[in-house]
Formats: structure tokens, C-alpha cells, sequence
């Protein structure tokens, strides 16, 4: 079974990428794994199946990202660049607060 998750870059005000990730996208995974990538790298994968610090195996051909207003968690993990490091988002917690990427 795989562990879907959604990673959400800003390209503008109210304009957040949202690049699907198929593959072990659970925390433990996922923030070391992320770590090396750069917001640009993620978007340039555009989907990915699964990440790791060394490669990003990606979808062949891709699907563009759905555009959103804010970051929005669909799949069971959502992660977001805030203050030069990825981070996983709880949107409902980030609500009342806003999202700070």
C-alpha cells in the first residue's frame, strides 16, 4: 500500500502548487528525503512517485500540478518550504493561524 502525499509550493499570492507524490510519503520518509530539494526541483518533477535524497523517480509523462488558493491536504501527508526547510502542514491547525511557507 502506498502512502500518498501532497507537496505544496507558493508561485503567488493565493497560488500553491500542489506536486503528488505516490511513494512512502509519510514523515519519517518524507522530511529527510525532501531535505537536499529545492521548492524549483519539486515543481520541475511536476509528480513524482516516490522521493529520495539522492533522486526524485518522477512520473513519465507528468501531470501538471493542480493550482490551489492555499495549502490543502487531499492525501494522508501534506508538506510545505517554510523558513528554508520542508515541513510537514496540518492545514486545519495552519487555518486559524494562516500559512507561513
Amino acid at each position: 500500500m502506498s502512502t500518498r502525499a501532497q507537496i505544496a509550493i507558493q508561485r503567488g499570492p493565493g497560488e500553491w502548487a500542489h506536486v503528488y507524490c505516490h511513494y512512502d510519503g509519510y514523515p519519517e520518509h518524507m522530511l529527510p528525503a525532501l531535505a537536499p530539494w529545492t521548492p524549483a526541483d519539486i515543481l520541475a518533477a511536476r509528480e513524482i512517485r516516490q522521493v529520495r535524497a539522492d533522486a526524485l523517480g518522477c512520473f513519465d509523462p507528468p501531470r501538471e500540478p493542480p493550482i490551489l488558493p492555499r495549502p490543502t491536504r487531499e492525501l494522508c501527508h501534506l508538506y510545505v518550504w517554510q523558513d528554508g526547510a520542508w515541513v510537514e502542514l496540518d492545514p486545519e491547525a495552519a487555518q486559524d493561524e494562516g500559512p507561513q511557507p
